[in-house]
């Protein structure tokens, strides 16, 4: 399926791959274990950026996708669609529907999913496949995991890392409020939230599906999930709050608030910071004992549409 280059083969074999996506060609580049290594796991990955911006090569995929794969974990990290990129501390900020939005990046990943574990070829087992992602890509990752719960799809798990995982930010505990204070310039004014998110939707009327922003939503049957967060980090709040939801809908949830961490951690792999998270995750994808199970709960999936029909 589409095009395939190798780029590296050596300790670990890196390809790229241009699948025929949901909207079009999709890129993945694929991280394989060294061979003898034991391919123990699966992980379809997205980077973050805001929606608009990231890519494979930043630290936040090429990076993480790397220390994943040494430790005997495939990695299929996804080139999904950004959204045109705006201003989302200008006061008046115009949002535009043209363009890339949802549900198009949203349903790439969840694509790639379906695409990892039946026709990837990584030899690893379907059961052993988890999703995820790091900020706007732990987005796209929980959105697609209530795809994948409503298809009839289980992956292993969820893996997110400091995700934007509600439209609006959830209030700031007071611990929280006072380090974003001391962080020069703040850090994710909810006004600023909100306009982010709303240029990923491509209006300001809120999300219409479930799988545009799953804090708030019926989380009943989602995978069991791993969230870290970054301690000096005004997201903080959206991925503390959806572990509460996860797990009063009954869902196995892990999280970790990594201290002395700011937003994007993962994006500096010389930190302190970055190792244990990595180390976390690694731990989380690879030991089973740490992974409970996806419960099987009463849940009948909604029918809906989504984009512009929708509205």
């Amino acid at each position: 399926m589409g095009r395939v280059t190798s780029l590296v083969s050596g300790s670990m074999t890196i390809t790229e791959r241009t699948l025929d996506g949901p909207h079009g060609d999709l890129r993945v580049r694929l991280y394989e274990p060294a061979p003898g290594v034991e391919r123990v796991a699966g992980l379809v990955w997205a980077h973050g950026g805001g929606f608009v911006h990231g890519d494979l090569d930043m630290a936040e995929g090429d990076w993480v996708a790397r220390r994943l794969a040494e430790a005997g974990v495939a990695v299929v990290s996804v080139d999904y669609a950004l959204v045109p990129a705006i201003d989302r501390d200008a006061p008046d900020v115009r949002i535009s529907s043209e363009g890339v939005r949802f549900p198009a990046p949203s349903e790439e990943l969840a694509f790639a999913f379906a695409w990892a574990v039946e026709d990837s070829g990584l030899g690893v087992a379907p059961g052993r496949w988890s999703i995820g992602g790091a900020s706007a890509g732990g987005n796209l990752a929980a959105g697609a995991s209530l795809r994948l719960r409503d298809a009839g799809r289980h992956p292993r798990s969820v893996v997110l890392a400091y995700p934007v995982a509600h439209h609006e930010l959830p209030p700031h505990s007071a611990e929280l409020a006072a380090k974003v204070a001391a962080i020069p310039g703040g850090s994710f004014p909810p006004a600023s939230v909100k306009a982010m998110n709303d240029n990923y939707l491509g209006h300001t009327d809120g999300p219409d599906s479930p799988y545009a922003f799953p804090g708030g939503q019926d989380l009943r049957g989602v995978a069991p999930t791993f969230i870290v967060t970054s301690e000096h980090d005004g997201l903080r709040s959206s991925g503390e709050a959806y572990a509460s939801e996860l797990a009063a809908a009954g869902t196995d949830v892990l999280l970790v608030r990594e201290d002395g961490t700011w937003h994007g951690h993962l994006n500096q792999p010389d930190s302190v910071g970055a190792a244990r998270s990595i180390a976390r995750i690694i731990a989380w994808l690879t030991i089973d004992a740490l992974v409970g199970t996806a419960h099987e709960l009463p849940y009948d999936p909604p029918h809906h549409t989504e984009g512009a029909a929708e509205r």
